[in-house]
């Protein structure tokens, strides 16, 4: 019974079959393997005679909680010769620029991709046949570790070396696609690639959309995933939580990260320096309770509002008392975080013009026209008229590049 269990599960085809049977035999109840998973699966034949780099952080972890490093670093069939890691480091605790390190436990330098640089220089590259991308992304077009995957494949490209993503879920599921799309002009390490707020792919999606639409050239291949759905949250998985950088620290983050993230770069606190980053947002100039009950008053669905007064021990107005609301999301299918994002950075405009610096919403949103619809007071429904064209050809070209149903 268990042996059927794990086939209706995770539907394995009969090329793995030999090799999946005794690794996964003790867990019927497995429903999604990541690219790792698949990997190991097949004992990283794919593999075979190559000397491999590894970009990954503490979410490169297989089923088990078993990290990449050292699977690959335990195969036989594998030569692991250099590691990498993105913003926040290895380990997932820096909130600063990364220092590279010899890592003492694997004898391997770990080369920081946030630090002096932010992309593998061809110097970095040499000794190496394959680069592989491991690490969980969150959905949103600013979190700069899809960035740092776009800059390795363009230096892999020039390497003539091939690239590999391990590809893992969308946490905040694959079907919702929302919000303005990135112009064109407007490309930098938070937004690698025109893309809209949320984007709804994952990284293997991206990768593929990346090296054809950029025309970047790498031998790409991505190792997907058995038993994702594009409907799945990250918690319908059944994969362990772990927390993708210091300031996302359980799926509601991540699930209001698209939202409270838009205004992170106007003159907000966004929650960094307290216990609930990106669930409440505030100022010292804002009166909490005439905020709260503005954002009542638009009736955003699936989103509770009440108001917050908290102290930052970090980050922007540390030390300073500041007043906002918190968000707590009740019902996440029929909340939308970007038009929820929109709708705050709007009411804020209204209530604060002198205050609130609506001109820095550029920098997330990403779209001048949006911005200035938010700044005249239009409603969110004209707003996003205003990105209608830009969405509608976006949504054609995600079509070409999605893996999963």
């Amino acid at each position: 019974m268990r042996l059927n269990a794990f086939w209706k599960i995770v539907r394995l085809g009969s090329f793995y079959l030999p090799l999946a049977l005794p690794l996964w035999a003790d867990s019927p109840e497995a429903q999604v393997l990541t690219g790792i998973d698949v990997l190991e699966a097949e004992n990283f034949s794919r593999l075979q005679g190559l000397r491999v780099a590894l970009i990954t952080n503490q979410t490169g972890l297989n089923r088990k909680g078993k990290s990449t490093v050292n699977l690959l670093l335990e195969s036989p069939n594998v030569r692991l010769v250099k590691l990498f890691s993105p913003e926040h480091g290895l380990f997932g605790n820096v909130d600063r620029k990364v220092d590279s390190f010899m890592d003492e436990r694997t004898g391997l330098m770990v080369q920081s991709l946030y630090g002096q640089t932010r992309r593998p220089t061809q110097e970095m590259l040499e000794g190496v046949d394959i680069l592989i991308f491991d690490i969980q992304d969150i959905g949103a077009r600013f979190y700069t570790y899809i960035s740092t995957m776009g800059y390795a494949m363009e230096e892999a490209a020039k390497a003539g070396i091939r690239f590999m993503v391990l590809d893992r879920p969308n946490p905040i599921n694959g079907l919702v696609v929302e919000g303005p799309i990135l112009e064109g002009q407007r490309l930098s390490f938070t937004g690698y690639f025109s893309l809209p707020v949320r984007h709804g792919l994952t990284v293997g999606e991206l990768a593929q959309l990346f090296n054809q639409e950029n025309h970047l050239g790498p031998n790409l291949e991505v190792v997907k995933m058995e038993g994702w759905k594009r409907s799945l949250w990250f918690d319908e998985t059944e994969l362990s939580w772990v927390n993708p950088s210091p300031n996302i620290r359980n799926l509601h983050q991540a699930t209001l990260y698209t939202a409270v993230g838009l205004l992170e770069s106007t003159n907000l606190s966004v929650g960094r320096g307290t216990e609930n980053p990106f669930e409440l947002f505030g100022a010292p100039w804002i009166n909490a309770a005439r905020l709260s009950r503005a954002l009542n008053a638009r009736k955003i669905s699936g989103l509770r509002i009440s108001q917050a007064h908290f102290t930052p021990e970090s980050d922007r107005y540390k030390g300073k008392r500041c007043h906002g609301v918190q968000l707590r999301v009740t019902d996440r299918d029929r909340f939308r975080t970007v038009s929820c994002g929109l709708e705050i950075a709007r009411t804020l405009a209204r209530l604060y013009p002198k205050k609130f610096h609506s001109e820095k919403l550029i920098d997330m949103i990403g779209s001048e026209a949006v911005v200035k619809g938010i700044q005249r007071g239009l409603s969110v429904q004209d707003v996003m008229k205003m990105d209608e064209q830009p969405h509608k050809e976006f949504m054609k070209l995600r079509e070409m590049y999605l893996i999963y149903p």
